[in-house]
Order: structure tokens, then sequence, then C-alpha cells
């Protein structure tokens, strides 16, 4: 079983110490975001993981304590944008210092285990084609010892988020814009010895020599773990997704970085309720097991409790 830890949520930066004392009890609950219920029980016993794929902005929560993951296998998708507080207000006085928790977190697992994701590229006024190439050049100098592969993605608003996000100015690259970024990033990461792919595009940049990449990468993980996976496309993700089927433990709406693009927290009401609700100790994040729940034990690594597609957390 490959786990997510998450999609929906910020573990790494928020909820470390509850990760860990999941980690520690060898188990943990977690809610299906469509009929919440519905619980599933997965075990995490080491021998039963596969490798755990962390998500996050902030790693230097967890990263101070890795040593409590000594039996597991894992890689770290770190995004790392340009952005101002504008768009990432949580994270904009920080970039200086997440650029160096980046280059400790690869020191300490080795960069192949560090991937960089420079996503989502969305355009305004301010964040222009030429901002985007600018600023990907400096994070690319500084990063190049830091990490093999750097995974982009093009701004989709979902439907419901459309109204908001033109609201504020942010629109979408078309079609021309995507490719001349791609070109730029495609010679800048050549340069510094880093291999670029998309996550989840439907656009063939394989021009530029950009492939279609798998977040959940079962190539990575059987070089990490020795193991071979014998798995399929997860089929409930995005059309263009490659990932692997994996088990995610986040809960929307309990990220707090509060990025607005995020498509992960979409209620400030749930979210404050979420954190008022939040138990390191509890078995399931921010939120307890009530008798109306439906507990099943996770087995099948092939068919997932989620019944909507996780995009990769931004």
């Amino acid at each position: 079983m490959i786990l997510s830890a998450s999609r929906r949520t910020d573990i790494p930066a928020f909820y470390a110490d509850w990760f860990l004392n999941r980690i520690k009890e060898r188990y943990v609950f977690s809610r299906n975001p469509i009929n919440p219920r519905q619980v599933s029980k997965i075990d995490l016993s080491p021998e039963l993981i596969d490798c755990i794929v962390f998500w996050t902005k902030n790693p230097a929560p967890l990263m101070v304590r890795l040593n409590e993951l000594e039996a597991y296998h894992y890689y770290f998708q770190c995004t790392l944008n340009a952005y101002e507080a504008d768009v990432e207000p949580g994270l904009a006085i920080k970039h200086v210092s997440l650029v160096d928790t980046f280059m400790q977190l690869s020191e300490k697992i080795g960069k192949e285990r560090v991937i960089w994701r420079y996503d989502p590229i969305l355009l305004t006024d301010k964040y222009t084609v030429s901002f985007h190439i600018q600023h990907f050049a400096t994070l690319a100098e500084k990063l190049k010892d830091a990490t093999q592969r750097c995974v982009i993605s093009f701004i989709d608003f979902p439907k419901r988020m459309f109204s908001a996000m033109r609201s504020l100015g942010y629109r979408e690259p078309d079609f021309n814009e995507m490719h001349t970024i791609a070109r730029a990033f495609s010679a800048i990461a050549r340069e510094k010895g880093i291999t670029l792919e998309t996550c989840a595009e439907a656009i063939d940049l394989s021009t530029y020599g950009i492939s279609h990449g798998k977040c959940i990468d079962d190539a990575l993980i059987s070089r990490i773990s020795g193991k071979p996976l014998h798995l399929k496309k997860d089929t409930n993700q995005r059309k263009n997704c490659g990932c692997l089927p994996s088990v995610d433990i986040g809960l929307y709406n309990t990220c707090m970085h509060g990025c607005k693009y995020c498509y992960a927290s979409f209620s400030r009401e749930a979210l404050l309720q979420n954190r008022q609700n939040y138990d390191a100790f509890s078995s399931l994040l921010c939120s307890k097991i009530t008798e109306d729940d439906v507990i099943r034990e996770r087995k099948d690594t092939q068919s997932r409790t989620t019944l909507q597609p996780d995009l990769p957390f931004v």
C-alpha cells in the first residue's frame, strides 16, 4: 500500500505530531470526503506500507523527527513557488527559509527523494510569463544540487473556484503562453541538471524534453524500496494523471497556508471548526470517531474509498 500524506492538506507543516503518533500506534482512520460517515481503518505496519509520499510547502516540523520513520520508505513533494503575500499569504515571508529547509531535507535523505514542485502556474498583471521565467531561474540555481526533478503544472480552476479566481485577477495561461513557459523552463532546468515533468497536463511538451510525470511514481518507489511494484494507474484520478493508486489520510479544509488558488481549502468556517477539533492523539485528523461512523478496514490497494479525485496538494 502507498500512503499519501496528503493531497488534501499539509501534514508535514501542520500535523506532524498527529502523523507520528499514528505511526507509533501503527494505524490511522480516514474519512471518505464524499460520505464522511464511511471511515477506513488503515494498518500502518511498516511491512504493509510500500512507501509514504509527503506533499508539503514546509517540511521543517516533520524533518526534525525523521528518525521516527526509519522503518518506512518515503519521499517528499515540496512546493516552492515565487508568489508573494497576495497569492500565498502564509508563505511569502518564509521563502528564504523554505529554500534553506528544502536543501537541508535533501542533505538528510538524498536529492532523489526531494522533488521540487513549481505549481500551479497562474498569470496576473503582476505574475506574468516573464516573471515566472525569471523566478524559476532563480530558484533552479539555488536548488540545482538539492533535487533531480521538478514538476510543473498550469492552473486549472475547478468550476466552483472560477468566479472567485477571476475576481482576484488570476487567469490560466493560454496555449502559446504554456509553450513559452515550457520552452524557457526546459532550457533552465537542463542547464541546472534538473529533469522537468508535468503533473496531470494534457498538453504535449515533449518537444522541450518535458514528459508527463507521476507524482505517485512506481519507478521511484521501486528504487527507494528495492521492491518492484505491480500496480495499474489510479483510475479514480483525473484523466491525465499517471499516478499509482494510493490511500490518502488527509482532510480537506485543514491547511492554514491560505493560498488563494488552493482547491483543498474552500470553506473558512470548516477550516476553523476543523482546527478547533484538532487533537494530536486522535486516530482521525481533526475529528473523532462517533457512534454513527461505519468503519471498514482498508485492504485493497487497487480500489479507493474516495470517489472523487485528489489533486496534488498545492
